[in-house]
């Protein structure tokens, strides 16, 4: 306040000595500055010059870009006392009121970190998240409870981004230079809890997230419930790198987890890489999601459980060198039904992979549509290598296919080394047995990889960190 009075008086007098109307100016060593008057407004726009931010020039807005306190009109330079741009920000406890990160920061995650109470916490775009390593409770990892929310509106040019704290990006930049997609499990990941609809064993109206410890978290990790139309916030244009730390003996966390997520949730333009477990797994909800890409993570690329009944549209599984199922699909675990739609997807694997590294694997009880698929790069026929298919796990899984509660339509298969056609990577390895391998046939096809005629709309990925790593030319 000192600092401002003295710049207003300061601009005051060169005002005074500007106009002989007034006062003469004196050439004393210590003149004499003159005291800003209460109800004087010398520049006539109606704000008194002992409240104006700049008394010498009209500026009724008062604006003051820079922060300093003083009025743009006279100080065009930004030289002022604003804060910090690219500084980082610690979060190291729950968000239990309504919070903005701000672009103009980084924020540092140091741990588990919840947003409840029905708080929303807003990212701006090109906001930079950074999380710190730990396992078991020490994770870090954003947690967004029942009835709170996330609005996580980034764009195409200016993404929002998650990543490990030994990332060297720096702030303004979208990827970094020294951690690829084999770097994984260096921090936890973000999980969106919600009240819609999901199917428990023992029919319970709702459950505890997996990687969130109910010993330690209490009911903050509890998802599930009555509202279908549940709404919890937005993500969009969201990038999530390197997570998937361990909590628990065989037990990692997801890069997006969202558990009983309704449809009034936006999920669109999201990205997951190098994560340890899944890269996006629906744990039941309504929840409709676009614009899905998954490269190189160590379990399964997409992952729905517990009856998910919404629509996945427009999705790309990369896979990397310890990746599992590029899809699993699960059914319900309790009474409650639910049927998903998956369309317009590719599935792209490692023609090298020796166990791991299946195309799909669908399993208790699933039911849903998958239609539109493209499969290429997948391991074939040959010395030391299993064959990726596509498998109906289990009885239950198989009775659905055949009662028509399972349906696949338009697949086109790249055909791997030694496959003759594209119906020979469908597996029915149930015991009661359908006509799933025959089908093939007629929902099926063999192409060439530049002459698909389904699968994702790759343009919708050019922003990726994905796309920018790996030069894939989307």
């Amino acid at each position: 306040m000192k600092k401002l009075t003295f710049t207003k008086r300061m601009l005051s007098l060169l005002m005074v000595c500007g106009s002989l109307t007034f006062m003469a100016c004196s050439n004393d060593d210590d003149p004499v500055i003159p005291e800003l008057e209460v109800d004087v407004d010398f520049d006539n726009d109606n704000i008194n010059d002992d409240i104006d931010n700049c008394p010498g020039a009209a500026n009724a807005d008062q604006a003051d870009t820079d922060g300093d306190g003083i009025g743009d009109v006279c100080d065009p330079i930004d030289n002022g006392a604003a804060p910090t741009t690219g500084a980082t920000v610690v979060v190291d406890s729950d968000i239990s009121a309504d919070t903005t990160w701000s672009s103009d920061s980084i924020y540092n995650l140091d741990g588990r970190i919840f947003v409840t109470d029905g708080a929303t916490l807003t990212i701006e775009a090109g906001t930079l998240i950074k999380a710190n390593a730990g396992s078991g409770v020490n994770a870090s990892v954003l947690v967004i409870t029942r009835g709170s929310k996330i609005e996580a509106l980034g764009t195409a040019s200016a993404p929002i981004i998650f990543t490990s704290a030994s990332d060297n990006i720096a702030f303004g930049e979208t990827v970094g230079t020294n951690l690829d997609q084999n770097d994984r499990g260096l921090w936890g990941g973000l999980i969106l809890l919600g009240n819609a609809p999901s199917s428990f064993d023992g029919d319970a109206e709702s459950a505890q997230i997996e990687g969130i410890p109910s010993d330690t978290d209490g009911d903050k990790g509890l998802y599930g419930g009555l509202d279908t139309a549940d709404d919890s916030g937005t993500i969009q244009y969201v990038s999530i790198r390197h997570g998937g730390a361990l909590i628990g003996q065989g037990n990692e966390i997801n890069g997006l987890t969202l558990g009983g997520v309704g449809s009034g949730t936006t999920i669109d333009n999201v990205e997951v890489v190098g994560n340890v477990d899944d890269g996006i797994e629906f744990f039941g909800g309504s929840v409709n999601a676009t614009n899905l890409f998954v490269w190189a993570v160590g379990d399964d690329g997409l992952d729905i459980d517990q009856a998910y009944s919404g629509t996945i549209d427009n999705a790309i599984v990369v896979q990397g060198n310890i990746s599992d199922h590029a899809l699993e699909i699960d059914g319900p675990e309790g009474s409650l039904a639910g049927s998903y739609t998956l369309t317009n997807v590719t599935l792209i694997g490692l023609d090298n992979n020796v166990e791991n590294g299946e195309v799909a694997d669908f399993r208790s009880g699933a039911t849903g549509t998958n239609s539109n698929i493209l499969v290429t790069g997948f391991t074939g026929v040959g010395t030391d290598l299993q064959l990726s298919d596509v498998e109906l796990d289990n009885d239950g899984v198989a009775a659905n296919y055949t009662a028509g509660l399972l349906t696949f339509l338009d697949w086109e298969i790249v055909l791997p080394t030694g496959v003759a056609t594209s119906s020979e990577i469908f597996d029915d390895r149930s015991d009661i047995g359908s006509t799933f391998e025959a089908d093939a046939a007629n929902f099926s096809s063999a192409v060439v990889a530049d002459a698909a005629n389904v699968g994702a709309d790759t343009s919708a990925f050019s922003w990726t960190y994905s796309n920018t790593k790996a030069s894939l030319g989307f």
